[in-house]
């Protein structure tokens, strides 16, 4: 366990993201405090946030119930030296897009592919990210190719993954794609392992899977 002092540093950490607008630490907040757990990320980064709110995520994230307990806790435990250190939890994973204009990247994944803009940043815009339910995709803007599109193709290098829970959600998903006039890389299939499956190419070459359980 840290010590109070570095408790204390990191509650301020987590308070200054907020007051920045650092989209990464709505999820910590979403996650650690049940009261934020039904906002969006732009509704938690506009939300009223105090020390004492980051100060009880660092209580939480540790094990406790409040900031007091954590204190309470941290007077009672002994000293030691060779406890490992907790081991860390992943809390999400945000694939990241390498795009020519962020604009055109954030009207192709609203309009075609249902997704929601999270937010834009810079002047001009050169780092986005777009949600849609559970899959958040971040999206980078260049100035140049990052990938070798004929390799991409060849070998059918994907860009990001996502799934769906049933069959129904992975048929009707490729409907409503289709419907859109998506441009598909590999139409709706099973495959060999189980699953069922297509790939939608995006305006800057990205392959997207989309999947889900064939039965």
């Amino acid at each position: 366990m840290p010590s109070l002092e570095n408790l204390r540093k990191q509650a301020k950490q987590v308070l200054r993201w907020h007051r920045d607008r650092y989209y990464p630490v709505a999820a910590q907040i979403r996650t650690a405090l049940p009261r934020f757990r039904h906002l969006n990320d732009a509704d938690i980064l506009a939300s009223v946030f105090r020390l004492g709110d980051a100060q009880e995520l660092v209580a939480r994230q540790a094990g406790f119930d409040s900031w007091q307990a954590l204190k309470r806790g941290l007077a009672t435990m002994p000293e030691r030296t060779d406890q490992a250190a907790p081991k860390a939890v992943l809390i999400t994973a945000e694939p990241q897009l390498f795009v020519a204009d962020i604009k055109a990247a954030c009207d192709f994944f609203t309009g075609k592919l249902g997704f929601a803009v999270v937010f834009v940043y810079g002047e001009p815009p050169f780092y986005g990210q777009v949600k849609r339910d559970g899959a958040v995709l971040n999206l980078r803007c260049v100035d140049a190719p990052a990938i070798d599109g004929a390799r991409r193709e060849r070998e059918s290098l994907l860009s990001a993954a996502m799934t769906v829970a049933t069959p129904d959600d992975i048929r009707n998903l490729f409907q409503e794609f289709k419907s859109a006039g998506v441009e598909f890389n590999q139409t709706l299939r099973r495959e060999p392992w189980g699953a069922r499956n297509f790939i939608v190419r995006d305006p800057d070459g990205n392959l997207l899977l989309f999947a889900g359980p064939a039965e």
